[in-house]
């Protein structure tokens, strides 16, 4: 049985201090939820004083990105120890506004996800088509070569513990969203073509939906049987919207 997660990517939003203040207001709101696992991801300069304000608490901390040498010579990057040493247990890699805006491809995604598991962090990789590929009816040959090119080489424990993120790049931050049917559609064929890959770590591996989910439409996508979770934008950024995503069944 999969555990369902949530996970909250804050992309560019709030200070440290900002980020303490929602953390104050969302803990009593999700203390007592025991069956969803809760992540959120602050930005860097946050991430310290979030793991601060969330410790002993059922609330896990993870990274935007990372990149791959443990260190060196690379100006403004983070290096996956940085990032557990923070008190991150997980780290989303090849987000599409990643891909989009600083050039990731399926190459880097790769490396960033071994580099990963190497500290110990868990990945949530993510993959995802554009309008313009869904209009072309090419979003699984997209998908294919992303789960091939971007997740290969992992090991029996690492298939399994791994989190994929289907984002479809035309929902984040549009107010479109895939409808239950079509999210599911393209959650059953990763779920097919990891068991090809991975054998018996596609029962395992949880899949995150994340394009533009929110309270309105969150419990019929989490009905769906191969979506595990919600990779969660803007209605992370509330205590109260992210607390009822988190409280879905309830």
């Amino acid at each position: 049985m999969r555990k369902p997660l949530m996970a909250g990517n804050w992309k560019m939003n709030k200070t440290a201090g900002e980020a303490v203040s929602m953390l104050k207001a969302l803990k009593p709101e999700v203390a007592d939820v025991n069956d969803v696992e809760i992540l959120l991801c602050p930005v860097f300069t946050a991430l310290y004083a979030a793991n601060e304000e969330i410790k002993g608490s059922n609330i896990n901390l993870g990274a935007q990105n990372l990149f791959w040498q443990p260190k060196g010579a690379f100006t403004g990057e983070i290096s996956p120890s940085m990032v557990k040493d923070v008190g991150c247990s997980y780290v989303i890699i090849g987000h599409s506004e990643r891909r989009q805006y600083f050039g990731e491809t399926d190459e880097t995604v790769n490396k960033k996800v071994i580099a990963a598991f190497a500290a110990g962090l868990i990945p949530v990789a993510c993959v995802g088509e554009t309008l313009k590929e869904r209009e072309e009816n090419v979003t699984f040959e997209v998908i294919e070569k992303q789960i091939r090119g971007g997740l290969a080489g992992l090991n029996a424990e690492q298939a399994s513990s791994l989190v994929i993120a289907y984002e479809p790049v035309w929902a984040i931050g549009t107010g479109k969203t895939a409808t239950p049917a079509q999210a599911q559609e393209v959650h059953a064929f990763i779920r097919k073509l990891y068991s090809e890959i991975y054998k018996d770590a596609a029962d395992k591996v949880r899949i995150l939906y994340g394009g533009s989910v929110n309270p309105q439409n969150v419990s019929e996508l989490m009905k769906q049987d191969d979506i595990d979770g919600g990779l969660v934008g803007g209605a992370s950024l509330e205590a109260d919207s992210f607390a009822k995503l988190v409280k879905y069944a309830k």
